[in-house]
């Protein structure tokens, strides 16, 4: 193109989050959609995949969490669960205890990572 025409979207690039989803494997597919030095966005695909027994997140990071397609549980610390269909989000700030206690096949996550100390959801 010339120098004097922008590129068409003006340099927006995009994507589809539910294209070219990993096949089941032992362990979920984390994938980074978007890394910027105040935020990531990752793609996970859980195929019936639950933390191992014991196992804890405990993230130094603020996270938002929304689940677009299957079904899963959090457990958390206290030992409360919450049950997650398509469309629920989920706040965890810094240092929240969390685990996956299951997860249906193909369920996709869209996880926002900021740093820690935000005020949560407005």
């Amino acid at each position: 193109m010339s120098a004097n025409k922008p590129e068409p979207g003006g340099g927006a690039e995009g994507g589809n989050v539910f294209a070219g989803l990993p096949a089941p494997g032992a362990d979920e597919a984390f994938n980074t959609l978007l890394a910027h030095p105040c935020a990531r966005v990752e793609r996970i695909v859980s195929h019936g995949h639950a933390s191992p027994p014991g196992f804890w997140y405990d993230q130094a990071e603020d996270e938002w969490v929304m689940l677009l397609a299957g079904s899963a549980a959090l457990g958390f610390d206290d030992g409360t669960q919450r049950s997650l269909q398509p469309g629920d989000w989920v706040w965890l700030p810094a240092h929240c205890r969390h685990r996956v206690e299951r997860s249906a096949p193909g369920t996709v996550w869209l996880a926002l990572h900021l740093p820690a100390g935000g005020t949560g959801p407005a």
